[in-house]
């Protein structure tokens, strides 16, 4: 069992590929996690449900096209909010999402990630070093995890045959 809680919420059910990249480093990471699909939009009480629940520590919410998710998430709590802009849109490759999610009013933040599956590895990164002020254990788990960063870009560099 890990540490910590994070509520991974998603607008629909093709946000999951960058559901996955979160997940994964969360577990690597060792925190617990629960995914759930509910929409801004079609489903606000889904929404409002899921974040009112006492077992979180804080929320990821990742979102495209008009991006609301993020921004309704911290309408409702006060715990931390961050939110992962997907480029789903043919708009404008994501550009659409990142404002929505970054042009929050004042007093109802919202840390924003880069877009897309990247930014759905920050997010996760990003919920580790905030658990971490509560969970010392985790400090430890983010150093080891930027150290194997580091071993596969020596590891690219010994591969490399040109």
């Amino acid at each position: 069992m890990g540490v910590g809680k994070v509520g991974i919420l998603l607008g629909s059910k093709s946000d999951l590929p960058y559901a996955e990249a979160c997940v994964k480093t969360l577990k690597e990471l060792g925190i617990d996690y629960e995914v759930k699909i509910a929409s801004a939009h079609r489903t606000p009480e889904l929404v409002e449900e899921f974040v009112k629940r006492e077992d979180f520590d804080l929320f990821i919410a990742a979102a495209g096209y008009a991006a609301h998710l993020p921004g309704v998430v911290a309408s409702k709590t006060t715990k931390p909010v961050i939110g992962i802009p997907l480029d789903t849109s043919p708009l404008m490759g994501g550009l659409d999402a990142l404002l929505s999610i970054v042009q929050m009013p004042p007093g109802i933040p919202v840390a924003t990630v880069t877009v897309g599956k990247a930014g759905a590895t920050n997010a996760a990164v990003l919920a580790a070093q905030i658990l971490a002020l509560k969970y010392p254990e985790l400090e430890q788990r983010l150093r080891e995890y930027r150290q194997r960063m580091k071993e596969k870009v020596y590891k690219a560099n010994e591969e490399l045959n040109l």
